[in-house]
Order: C-alpha cells, then structure tokens, then sequence
C-alpha cells in the first residue's frame, strides 16, 4: 500500500461527502477481512500483581490469567514512560512523549489536548481501514485548545479529534478533578459542585464535581459502557471490524472497591481493586464469547507503567506480595519497576496459546504493528518510535531483535536507554518517587551515570559504568541521535 503524509490524511478528510463516501466504501471493504483488536490498559498495575507473572504473588487474577494461557506473555514488555500521560500519548501516537510539549510529569483534568492536530493516531489509521473506532475509560490526553479547558464548550479537540467514532469516560486521573463523565466533546453532567480532598487509600483532589459523580461507580460504569460497545457492534456491524481502546481506571488511586470484592484478595484494599479490574476483563472476555467476537479479535491487556506507592508496598509485603516483582523501584522510577509491566496479547488462530516471548517491546509499539495488521506503510511523520510486533506475535523468524534500543523516561524527565543486556540511566537518583534528589530525607546520592547488565542484575543494584565507558559512550550516543533525528525506527 502505498504511503500516506499527514498533509495528504487531513485533504482526504476534508475532501466533499461524495468523495469521502467512496473513500469510506473503500475502507469498509478492505475492512472485511481484517481482526476486531481490543487493548486493555490498566492504570498503575505492577508486573507483580499479575498472578500468572509472580507466581509468589497473593493476589488472584483468574481473568489476565486466562488470557495467558490463550494467548502470549511478553517478559520484557515496557511503557514509553513511568507515569500516565506520556505513555499513552506513545500508544496512540507510536512516539515517544518527550518529542511533544509534555517533557515531564503528566496532565490534570483541565489541561488542553496533548495530541497535535493533523497527527496520524493508531484510531485515525484504523479507521481508514473500515474499523469502527471507540475509547471508553480514562482519557488524560487533554481536552480542548484552551489554557484552562472550558467544560460549557465543546471539548475539541479531543477523541473525536484523534479518530474516534466514540468516546466515553473521565479526563483525565480519577483522583484529579473536575469529576465527571464525557460523551464524545460534551459532559454528561456538567461538574458544578465541589468536593474535598479524600485521604489514602481513596485518595483523591479536591476540585469541581458533577452532582451523580461517584468514584467508586466509574469503574463499573465504564465496563458496562464496554460490553455495550461490544453488543451494539455485533448487532451494526455488517462485518467490518472494530478497535476499543480500553483505558481502564483502576488499581490508580481512587482506591475504591465495591463491596462485592472488599476482602476478596486478602492482602488489602488495593489487592481487592486489583481483583475488581481482573473481574471487569473477564465481563469483556465473556461478551466477545457471547457476541461470536473472540475468534476474530486480537486483545491485549498492559499497563499503563508500574505500581504506585499509594498502594502501600510495605503492608503489601507484609503478605508476601511486591507489586514490582523482582525489580527496582515502582511508578515515576527510571528503574524497571517505574516501566516493566505486563503484557499479554490473544489472538485466537494466530497466536499459540500458553506462548511466552522474551523479545524487548515498548507500548508505542502499538502503531506500527496495527499498520502492520492493515498492510500499511507508515508515513516518516507518523509512528516515529514504533517497531511491529506482529512477527512476535506469530512466532515468524527474524534475523535480530524486533528494536534496536528502547528509550525510557521518568516523571523529572530524566532519560535510560536499554540495549540488548545494557541498560544506562543519566541521573544522580531514580528519576522518581523510590530514590529521589540527593538531599531528601535519608537518600544518599546516587551517580550522575548508572550502567547496569540486566543479564546478571535484573534488580539494577551493581552499577558497572566504570568498567564499560565504551557502552556508556554507545549508548549516549545512541541516544543523542534518536534525540536530534526525531525518530528511532528505521525509515523506509
């Protein structure tokens, strides 16, 4: 297929209605033969919390589990970042987020759309394909042109904006205000009341709510608003596929279960809300099964980077569980605790089940393997840190690694670079919350230049830059071209 520029993309989409009539006739037809994908991203679930990846693990998750066994695991899976926004800037855009304006931390609820206008998406790109596009969950791409979003106006852009037919869900964190629901650009009730602040674990901000607002309803409410998706499509569909991007809101703080799972995991409140988000894949699960969808839908479930401190690792560990697994650190680190996470894809025909991959993959990996999927030729300004993993996924040879490094970034914007068993981080601490600036309280200075061999030292303890300056030399390097270049994967 032949490539298309985002010039190109934005005079197709504002061509007359006849001709995007029959480019949309085109797509449709294309589209018959092309898999249904669901992508499930959990907010601030740790690579321990899946039971099937920790088997010393207490918390049960029949559900993730099941897909493992149907499906393939990811060992070395990674997010493009160790905090919300900026990862899944990456999934929908294959790029980096620090090539954006967002160099550090994340968005609030009221901040303006992230996402360029005219940029090619992973939903833009499938639906040219015949797919119908749909987000349903937390958003927290921003919202809008203005400053200081304005939710009595339209809410562009936003989803719609960035190739979704439909969208449905909350702006940004639930623990960030204003509290309310979104339907495609509007609020279902505008957030004209306000709430206070809410200590640990039901931690949220105070700011601006709509009056029916509950926290602990949203989880349930944007899994039934799923499985609606689902039903209605399988009535509508005439047999074009569908893309749900499934942003879900839970173990993130909120930590809010209902009290069907209080007490169900044992461990605590966060593990119970870990055992709610397992039971809401397994109500989507069932309605692909019910609805005749399973057979023909790749699914893949992730997260969205490692287990946040609000989960309270020491009482955690006093059960024998670590979210983190064996690795260092948790949410915001530039270590493999902030952005390990699980991965598991299903794809029922395709992918062997009870497969395991040990292969180095990002989650901007998303864009690539879709056009992979759709047999499309990514443009050079499009998916510019994205690498298919659809090889991967079907087990076909390749003569090296799917990447030739990964890029990681911390909530202070601090930069690593992992290659092959090398992995070099460029801060005097963790980049996050586990080991902050030198000064806190207790923390002595870690080296501006940590060089560890995860071959060895998988729990990055035994920094080695000084016997390797020519790995450190490479991989500085390395970086500093991705940096300048503007992309990482190799153009055509």
């Amino acid at each position: 297929m032949s490539t298309i520029s985002r010039r190109q993309f934005l005079k197709i989409t504002g061509a007359s209605i006849a001709a995007a009539g029959l480019h949309v006739a085109a797509a449709a037809e294309k589209g018959r033969n092309l898999p249904n994908v669901v992508y499930i991203l959990a907010d601030d679930l740790g690579y321990g919390d899946v039971k099937c990846l920790n088997a010393d693990g207490k918390i049960p998750t029949p559900n993730v589990d099941r897909l493992a066994r149907e499906g393939m695991v990811f060992t070395d899976a990674h997010s493009g970042s160790a905090v919300c926004t900026p990862t899944r800037y990456g999934i929908l855009t294959g790029r980096y987020c620090w090539r954006s304006r967002l160099k550090s931390g994340v968005l609030n609820g009221s901040s303006p759309a992230l996402i360029e206008e005219g940029r090619m998406t992973v939903a833009s790109l499938l639906k040219r394909h015949g797919y119908r596009t749909a987000c349903v969950g937390k958003w927290h791409l921003g919202l809008g042109r203005d400053r200081q979003t304005d939710f009595g106006k339209p809410l562009r852009p936003g989803p719609n904006d960035a190739g979704f037919d439909y969208f449905f869900g909350i702006p940004a964190s639930l623990d960030m205000p204003p509290y309310c629901f979104v339907e495609n650009d509007r609020p279902t009730e505008m957030p004209t009341e306000t709430i206070a602040a809410s200590p640990s674990p039901a931690m949220w901000r105070a700011g601006h709510i709509a009056p029916g607002f509950r926290h602990i309803d949203v989880l349930p409410t944007i899994t039934q608003k799923a499985v609606a998706f689902i039903e209605r499509y399988a009535k509508e569909s005439k047999g074009l596929p569908f893309f749900l991007y499934w942003p879900l809101t839970a173990p993130h703080t909120p930590i809010v279960p209902n009290a069907k799972f209080v007490g169900k995991s044992g461990v605590g409140a966060y593990g119970d809300f870990v055992c709610e988000m397992d039971d809401c894949v397994g109500r989507l699960m069932k309605a692909l099964e019910e609805n005749g969808l399973a057979e023909n839908t790749l699914v893949i479930f992730t997260s969205d980077n490692g287990c946040s401190p609000e989960a309270n690792f020491k009482a955690l560990a006093e059960h024998g569980h670590n979210p983190s697994y064996i690795f260092r650190g948790m949410k915001a680190d530039i270590f493999e605790g902030g952005h390990r996470i699980p991965f598991i894809a299903r794809w029922p025909g395709r992918i062997a089940p009870g497969t395991q991959c040990a292969e180095t993959i990002c989650l901007t990996d998303l864009m690539a393997t879709a056009a992979e999927i759709v047999g499309e030729d990514l443009p050079p300004d499009a998916g510019e840190d994205s690498v298919s993993i659809l090889s991967a996924l079907l087990v076909e040879k390749r003569d090296g690694p799917l990447r030739e490094a990964t890029v990681h970034h911390s909530i202070n914007g601090s930069f690593s670079i992992r290659q092959g068993k090398w992995k070099l981080e460029l801060c005097p601490d963790s980049g996050g919350w586990s080991h902050p600036r030198p000064g806190a309280a207790g923390k002595p200075e870690l080296p501006p230049v940590q060089l560890y061999d995860l071959s060895k030292d998988i729990a990055e303890r035994q920094n080695v830059y000084a016997e390797h300056p020519e790995v450190v030399a490479q991989l500085t390097a390395l970086l500093e071209k991705y940096r300048q270049q503007g992309h990482s994967r190799p153009l055509k």
